[in-house]
């Protein structure tokens, strides 16, 4: 893994560029940042460039996504890592508190865990910090009238949504459901949950793999997006009774659950690409009376035979299959390099004190998607010179 982590160092050339600059400008000097975030290869080159910026990392990672390997390499250099792998929520959630124990001046939050855990503990010197998803941004805005401090959504960003969510996420969801199940695409019927930015990917992608997709979504505005994009959008039942594969990547909460057993088709593939292990609800399925056996196979597919006689097969327990699954590699190195890139620069316009409290869960500022546009150009002319 340790090569691994190194590969991922050596392509993350814009946090490299960053890293040269902070370790002579020193933004975080002084500073803790506590991090909730994936543990894994590319979030390991995020958080020792923050750390090359003068910070006290302490770090958690999040339900069912944490790599050993990403946590040693961690503690190693100096971070304080806290917790292990866990599909267990409440476990999970002791680490989280672990974190705001430890009082950070900054947070790094991926889902609004840790800011919603530190309105029940609050402190005196958080400064402010970043969160990371739309699922976080939609938990966090509600609470802009008790956090009252900049918190820079960077889902929000324009580049984070076209080239990590569109471009990277569909990439990475039909790469782990070819490696994950090495079943065809080609003729198979996909219906995708959710046309937001990585439902889009995630439809275009199984279409580029000749694959019969459909779209669900709940907007009829992005629903009819779907439609003149050239994908059925027929009702949610039609949708899901055709399926061969299910994906849900809405961002929200239950999508699939065990009502929708008699819609399934024998065979049927149920995958979840959405940041919470909520949209597949993979413990009511797994646990109703008309399950009648389950099968767990090494590769991280279960299958539920039903009293009927179908079989239904779940990957990942519902969990986020592109970075839960065996082996997971997640979203490509160098689109979240630029989504990390995003996380450093406004992290440090935090510590400067560059944004205030009225940017409190707001997109990234618009300087800085300027700024790591350029430098990403920059960069990739530089190589081909």
């Amino acid at each position: 893994m340790n090569n691994r982590i190194d590969w991922v160092r050596r392509n993350c050339r814009l946090l490299a560029s960053i890293s040269e600059e902070f370790r002579v400008e020193q933004p975080f000097a002084g500073m803790t940042i506590g991090t909730g975030i994936h543990l894994e290869p590319k979030t390991v080159a995020l958080i020792l460039t923050l750390q090359d910026g003068g910070a006290r990392l302490v770090s958690t990672g999040n339900l069912n996504t944490t790599q050993p390997a990403a946590m040693d390499y961690l503690g190693a250099r100096g971070v304080t890592v806290i917790g292990q792998p866990t599909r267990d929520a409440a476990e999970h959630g002791t680490y989280l508190e672990k974190v705001i124990d430890e009082k950070p001046d900054i947070i790094l939050d991926n889902g609004g865990d840790l800011f919603d855990r530190f309105l029940k503990k609050p402190y005196g010197n958080l400064k402010g910090g970043t969160e990371e998803t739309t699922s976080g941004r939609m938990r966090l805005e509600p609470l802009r009238d008790e956090l009252v401090m900049p918190i820079l959504v960077i889902n929000d960003s324009p580049i984070k949504q076209f080239a990590e969510n569109e471009h990277a996420v569909g990439q990475s969801v039909l790469e782990s459901y070819m490696r994950i199940t090495n079943r065809v695409t080609n003729g198979q019927r996909v219906t995708v949950f959710g046309y937001g930015a990585c439902g889009r990917g995630v439809a275009r992608n199984f279409r580029a793999a000749n694959a019969k997709v459909s779209v669900v979504e709940a907007d009829p505005v992005k629903r009819l997006q779907a439609h003149l994009d050239g994908y059925d959008t027929p009702s949610r039942e039609r949708a899901i009774a055709s399926a061969d594969l299910i994906v849900t990547v809405t961002g929200n909460g239950r999508v699939i659950g065990e009502a929708d057993l008699p819609l399934l088709r024998d065979g049927a593939i149920l995958a979840n690409a959405g940041h919470f292990p909520v949209e597949i609800d993979a413990a009511a399925i797994a646990g109703s009376n008309a399950v009648t056996e389950r099968v767990a196979y090494e590769d991280g597919v279960e299958t539920l035979r039903l009293e009927d006689g179908r079989a239904i097969h779940l990957i990942s327990e519902g969990h986020m299959f592109n970075l839960a699954g065996p082996r997971p590699l997640g979203n490509s190195i160098e689109s979240m390099d630029l989504g990390f890139a995003l996380q450093a620069r406004c992290l440090e316009a935090v510590a400067r004190g560059k944004v205030g409290a009225e940017s409190c869960v707001v997109p990234v500022p618009r300087f800085i998607d300027e700024m790591v546009a350029s430098s990403y150009l920059d960069l990739n002319y530089r190589a081909a010179a």
